[in-house]
């Protein structure tokens, strides 16, 4: 890894900007993130199977700049995806805590996505509460997001309806409030689980 990037809370990347500590102090008012320290390099992001007090830590997601994932191995660059897709289509979304005002809330998601296009993810399940295990089962599974359109099946739509539902969103108005996002050049190595 290149030895010109930082290390903040002996983590790689710059500490992070005003911006991502407001961001991080309303993730905190609906998410207890404990001793999870992010830089503008490297996020670390814990994934629940739902957004409420008996929610289940069913994975985690590391989300890296395209400045460090250009300095990992070749080998290492296939285990991790592009998150273009999830921006633009709407798919991607901060859930809204109840004490911001949904308009607050949204424009900071937008600003939030400009910078979360950029990113690559590696992403680790080791709960497959879908699959109905009542504990977490086997190894930890890499998991890789979608990243076109023609990675969507029903199965997918219909988990992605039922998600909008839930957290009273509308992806079609996120996907067309986002098209002004511009759309970074992907890696050739990433999104690999795709190109089989």
């Amino acid at each position: 890894m290149s030895s010109d990037i930082p290390t903040t809370h002996d983590v790689k990347g710059d500490p992070l900007s005003g911006k991502s500590q407001v961001l991080d102090t309303g993730a905190a008012l609906t998410q207890d993130i404990g001793p999870v320290k992010n830089t503008l390099d490297v996020r670390q992001c814990l994934i629940y199977d739902k957004h409420d007090r008996n929610a289940r830590l069913i994975g985690v997601e590391y989300m890296i700049t395209s400045r460090l994932y250009k300095t990992l191995p070749e080998e290492e660059r296939k285990l991790w995806h592009s998150h273009v897709y999830e921006v633009k289509s709407g798919m991607l979304i901060m859930p809204t805590p109840a004490v911001v005002p949904t308009a607050v809330w949204e424009a900071a998601e937008q600003k939030e996505m400009e910078d979360v296009i950029d990113l690559y993810g590696k992403t680790y399940h080791f709960w497959e509460v879908d699959q109905g295990d009542q504990l977490p089962m086997g190894q930890p599974k890499l998991m890789m997001s979608l990243t076109s359109e023609s990675d969507v099946n029903e199965k997918t739509k219909k988990a992605w309806a039922d998600r909008d539902k839930r957290f009273g969103v509308d992806s079609e108005k996120k996907n067309e409030q986002r098209e002004y996002i511009q759309k970074p050049e992907i890696h050739p190595d990433a999104d690999s689980m795709w190109k089989k």
